[in-house]
C-alpha cells in the first residue's frame, strides 16, 4: 500500500472554498447586489474585492489550477477571509510562503527568559 500524498492545490483550493462559505455577507460592508445567492457566504467576487486581488485570480485559486500566491497575497486572503491565527499558519503553510513578519527578529525577549537574563546578570564571579 503506498502512502496517499496530499495535492496541496487541490487542498488550498477546498480551504479557501470552505472558509469563503462559512462567513455571512452581512458582516461586511459590501454594496447589497440585487441577485439572491445561490450558495452561502461571500461570493469570490467579495473574497476579490475585499483581499485587493482580481476576480480571475481567486478562481484559479479555487479550481486549483496551479498558482503559486505571494506571501502578500496570502496575507491579504487571510484578512479577507478573517482567519484565526491557526487558520492563517495553515494557508501559509498550504502555500509555502512565509508571514512577512516571520523574518524580523524579536525586539524583547520572553518574560520568563528576561528574568534568567536579570537573574544571572546579578551573579557575582567566585
Amino acid at each position: 500500500m503506498t502512502p496517499r500524498t496530499v495535492d496541496t492545490t487541490q487542498e488550498l483550493a477546498a480551504f479557501l472554498r470552505s472558509r469563503r462559505e462559512r462567513l455571512d455577507p452581512r458582516d461586511f460592508d459590501l454594496p447589497s447586489r440585487r441577485r439572491a445567492r445561490r450558495t452561502p457566504g461571500l461570493r469570490r467576487e467579495e473574497v476579490a474585492e475585499l483581499a485587493g486581488v482580481s476576480i480571475d485570480y481567486v478562481v484559479r485559486l479555487e479550481q486549483a489550477r496551479g498558482l503559486r500566491p505571494s506571501a502578500n497575497v496570502v496575507e491579504a486572503l487571510a484578512r479577507a477571509l478573517r482567519l484565526a491565527p491557526d487558520e492563517r499558519a495553515y494557508l501559509f503553510d498550504l502555500t509555502r510562503q512565509r508571514p512577512r513578519n516571520a523574518d524580523k527578529a524579536a525586539t524583547t525577549a520572553a518574560p520568563p527568559l528576561a528574568r534568567l537574563v536579570t537573574d544571572l546578570s546579578r551573579c557575582r564571579p567566585c
